[in-house]
């Protein structure tokens, strides 16, 4: 890693840092709530695919909600090496905007989507934009705003994604959707297309990157690569993401899917219930990880969040059969802890990555998390086979993963209280 230099004062005014995290949370924000759309959608969507056939198998749905997943996850890594790259050498805002458009457009398109393979397409398309503006956004506020608020810039910026996910759990919750009504919901994906005319008018840019731009023409992919001392960070932030990643999208995300198997068709609104809580938990849990970051130091709260990911996943998928109180209560437990790490993850990240590679670096770590995260959410699927469509017994396996984080993470660098990297 490139040693921290003290960071040459901002001269950004109150209004332009408000600016700034303000389109970097409704970013966020509404890359979330794209991300909701499909575990409330999935299994309606694909009975009503499947029922062609005149079979309705849960086997079906789970070996297509785990390649629509994975292709979703390899979309978002190669969304976040793009726009990041993008972000290094033409800025964060106008990269950003682009991102939010891509995400907008293709999701929308959703509705128009008659087989699995198209739903596996759009999603992947519209992924490249959801993957890039974690990036963007990250790198912008953290190079806009003073050090002493990090912390809580990164509890926000992580919580954000989670209340796009209440949002759209609340459309769910008084909207049922159903076989007949699922195409309704996507149609709200387009909607933050809006938001591009808002960070092209009125964003500032990142004066670091500006001034590191200015310094010498930006080659982010080149200079990580044939950098020996950023390899390691690389790597270190590949493994770290990689297990938040795999737990929530191998896992986690597959709750709404669990609960409206065992709610039935006597109650439609049971996995959007279960995606509310779940993202509401998520919202705290941000906040909390962020916090705990600051307080205890960055190595020991991602153990702390290992741990606590490791036991509240082992109880409920180890210990709940039907849905019911016990169950709605342990997702928003499991959903505040296993989010937790998105909270912690963009107050870390940008602390191990020099300004002129930050975007592209911040992109490559999290993001191939997501490719590995793509093979968990395959596995998901494979074990949903080998169980029987039991969501259970195949989510209590993937939530192992939280074990290599107790170790992977007294491997890395503690960053508390030192300057970004120049």
């Amino acid at each position: 890693m490139t040693s921290p230099q003290a960071p040459a004062p901002s001269t950004a005014t109150g209004k332009a840092r408000i600016m700034v995290l303000l389109a970097a949370f409704l970013g966020w924000m509404f890359d979330g709530l794209e991300m909701g759309i499909f575990p409330l959608i999935a299994r309606p969507a694909l009975q009503q695919m499947q029922a062609a056939s005149g079979i309705v198998d849960d086997k079906f749905v789970g070996f297509w909600m785990g390649w629509v997943t994975a292709v979703f996850l390899l979309g978002a890594a190669g969304g976040g090496l793009l726009f990041g790259w993008l972000g290094d050498k033409i800025g964060r805002v106008r990269a950003m905007s682009m991102a939010i458009l891509c995400y907008s457009i293709f999701t929308g398109l959703v509705y128009f989507a008659a087989e699995p393979w198209h739903l596996a397409a759009l999603r992947f398309i519209a992924a490249l934009g959801m993957g890039g503006e974690w990036a963007l956004g990250v790198a912008l506020v953290m190079e806009v705003w003073p050090e002493k608020h990090r912390p809580m810039l990164a509890g926000v910026i992580g919580a954000a994604a989670n209340v796009g996910f209440a949002l759209i759990a609340c459309v769910g919750i008084f909207f049922a959707v159903t076989q007949d009504t699922w195409r309704v919901v996507v149609v709200i994906g387009a909607l933050p297309a809006a938001l591009t005319f808002f960070v092209r008018l009125f964003v500032p840019e990142s004066e670091k990157w500006q001034h590191a731009a200015a310094a010498k023409p930006t080659q982010p992919m080149k200079e990580i690569f044939s950098n020996r001392a950023l390899i390691k960070p690389l790597v270190l932030g590949m493994l770290i993401s990689s297990v938040a990643l795999i737990g929530t999208w191998g896992s986690v995300q597959w709750l709404p899917l669990w609960a409206d198997k065992m709610a039935g068709p006597e109650l439609p609104k049971a996995k959007a219930y279960t995606q509310a809580l779940s993202a509401l938990g998520s919202v705290f849990g941000c906040l909390v990880g962020a916090w705990l970051g600051g307080v205890l130091g960055r190595r020991p709260a991602y153990f702390l969040l290992s741990l606590g990911s490791l036991v509240s996943c082992a109880l409920l998928f180890r210990g709940v059969d039907t849905y019911g109180a016990t169950f709605l209560t342990l997702t928003f437990i499991v959903g505040a802890i296993t989010a937790a790490f998105f909270g912690w993850l963009p107050l870390y990240l940008p602390e191990i990555f020099p300004t002129r590679v930050r975007a592209t670096a911040q992109g490559l770590s999290f993001n191939a998390g997501r490719i590995l995260a793509a093979v968990g959410a395959l596995q998901m699927g494979a074990l949903m086979q080998t169980f029987h469509g039991s969501y259970a017994q195949a989510g209590a396996v993937i939530s192992l993963v939280y074990v290599f984080g107790l170790v992977i993470i007294w491997f890395a660098p503690e960053t508390r209280g030192k300057p970004l990297p120049e």
